[in-house]
């Protein structure tokens, strides 16, 4: 008997650590809406290119609001651990893709985090963890940000979703919110661990609610 694929999920959250899919777990699900997901992609744009392509298979996909999250290294100097940062675009090496509802969804995250400070602007990839002289070369670029998993997450989400005859077959809204665990004046060891971040943590924990209300805007009729 051939297997049914599962239907996707309305809204899927992305996110590459344990530790990052523990901080959104434990901000609870109130408000969520019916088919909210989230997936752990694992580290690395290939891991995420994989996870997300699985995710968005299923019946639905096509139509799923994808939101990658978790924690990035700022490159602006005077961003601090706990800063949000709303990409208004995602960049890698296979192009770029314009984020939906940025201005809401900054908004709504300003309501959620009251105090938190929110960046918008570029939000770029990397393979590998950012530091010293390459984070001022990736800031010289204009972006303000770079995690190792959103461009990929949202790349697949927008390029991944083919119809029958190869053509790009995708409706559903993306975005990408990051907290900034890493700064130029707030270097960590490692990207993967919160020590010394700990506002980090507690900032994602705290974000659901604006992932909400922009899923709920992004079903809004567009004028």
């Amino acid at each position: 008997m051939e297997r049914r694929a599962e239907p996707a999920a309305a809204l899927l959250v992305a996110c590459a650590l344990r530790i990052e899919r523990a901080a959104l777990r434990s901000g609870g699900e109130r408000g969520a809406p019916d088919g909210y997901a989230v997936l752990r992609t694992g580290m690395g744009p290939r891991a995420a290119d994989l996870a997300v392509a699985r995710a968005l298979a299923g019946p639905g996909g096509d139509r799923t609001a994808v939101l990658a999250t978790g924690f990035c290294a700022g490159l602006v100097p005077g961003m601090n651990p706990g800063d949000l940062i709303v990409a208004e675009e995602t960049r890698d090496p296979r192009g770029t893709v314009t984020c939906d509802g940025t201005a809401l969804l900054a908004e709504a995250l300003a309501r959620a985090v009251p105090g938190a400070t929110v960046h918008l602007g570029a939000l770029t990839g990397s393979d590998h963890v950012v530091r010293g002289q390459e984070r001022a070369q990736l800031r010289a670029t204009g972006a303000i940000a770079v995690d190792m998993e959103s461009a990929a997450t949202l790349w697949t989400a927008t390029r991944g979703a083919r119809d029958a005859r190869g053509a790009l077959d995708r409706r559903g809204p993306v975005a990408a919110v990051r907290v900034i665990v890493d700064a130029p004046e707030h270097e960590l060891v490692r990207i993967g661990t919160v020590r010394g971040g700990i506002s980090a943590f507690r900032v994602l924990r705290a974000v659901l609610p604006a992932f909400f209300d922009w899923h709920r805007s992004s079903l809004l009729p567009r004028r």
